[in-house]
């Protein structure tokens, strides 16, 4: 006599692997990471509304990067994203981005006098705020909220870049 549980286990076997299989293509064929490219916008300012920050925690103090990312999107920035930092290398906050002299690194900076500029040649145009249980001199909400762009091109995250630029003729 043949037990009834065995085409059972046979069909769910079958759409396991229809569905791992479908999955498995999708992953393979879509970016991993939708903000992984900039696009080069012409620019003559730059405004914190332009500007998308992630915020990471590489301290003690529970909470501190939402309380910064607060404090950046109160100010206009927005914020990509928040979380705990994956290295504790870090003293005082620093400001992550493509190079020390890129506007979107300068615009964040000014927010945080005194903070540590380091650049990683990034190509997608975000800006990484680390701190650390020592804020430094804090955030200074009163900074200027544009900054002026010398090049006349700013690399924009694409999503962002769509959205929120305004470009000169």
């Amino acid at each position: 006599m043949r037990r009834w549980y065995t085409p059972v286990i046979l069909v769910v076997l079958v759409v396991f692997v229809a569905f791992a299989g479908w999955w498995g293509v999708r992953m393979f064929t879509e970016p991993l990471d939708p903000t992984s490219a900039c696009e080069t916008t012409s620019l003559t300012v730059l405004r914190t509304d332009q500007v998308q920050v992630r915020v990471y925690n590489a301290g003690t103090v529970k909470g501190q990067a939402t309380t910064i990312a607060a404090q950046l999107e109160s100010a206009g920035f927005v914020i990509n994203s928040t979380g705990n930092a994956e290295d504790d290398d870090y003293t005082g906050t620093t400001i992550v981005g493509a190079s020390g002299d890129d506007p979107q690194v300068q615009l964040v900076a000014s927010f945080f006098p005194g903070a540590a500029i380091s650049t990683d040649n990034r190509q997608n145009g975000l800006v990484d705020v680390v701190v650390t249980d020592d804020l430094g001199q804090g955030f200074k909400a009163d900074a200027a909220t544009g900054i002026d762009v010398p090049s006349g091109s700013v690399c924009l995250p694409v999503a962002q870049a769509s959205a929120t630029a305004t470009t000169t003729s």
